[in-house]
């Protein structure tokens, strides 16, 4: 395995071990639940909003090692940033692990995805696309007030 594979391996693994921004945030604006029936992966996605700009993000729930690493990036990549700038963020991260032509697959699309690149090699197992993006799905129904969402 090459180096840039295995840091990318150990970033996932060390989320899913010890995610970040775990737990139901005590006074959240909005949240939303997303579920994943095929892997069995369920997220509920807090949000304190602060105008907006998000404050505060946290989740919960259970899912594989995949689900609970993209949840934990991502709520690192979002906090304190303004909604906007979350939703392009999620296109973006979408557009990488679906492996879109037109988003550049290179140290340009690391720098700019930061840790979050570490899920680009979700992209050649189509099955775990909808596990890396649950989270994301779930942030986006908590900024748009949606509730909740399922990855079917």
């Amino acid at each position: 395995m090459d180096d840039l594979g295995e840091l990318y391996q150990q970033v996932i693994l060390d989320h899913n071990r010890r995610p970040r921004h775990f737990g139901k945030l005590t006074a959240p604006s909005r949240s939303a639940e997303g579920h994943n029936p095929i892997c069995g992966d369920h997220i509920t996605v807090y949000v304190r909003t602060d105008g907006d700009q998000i404050a505060e993000v946290s989740f919960e729930g259970s899912g594989c090692a995949i689900s609970r690493a993209s949840a934990s990036l991502m709520t690192q990549a979002v906090s304190g940033k303004p909604a906007q700038e979350a939703e392009k963020l999620f296109r973006d991260f979408q557009a990488m692990v679906t492996g879109d032509p037109a988003v550049a697959t290179g140290a340009r699309e690391v720098e700019r995805l930061g840790k979050l690149a570490a899920l680009a090699g979700v992209r050649a197992f189509p099955s775990r696309i909808k596990c890396a993006t649950l989270a994301w799905h779930a942030l986006h129904a908590a900024l748009s007030e949606a509730g909740s969402v399922s990855t079917e």
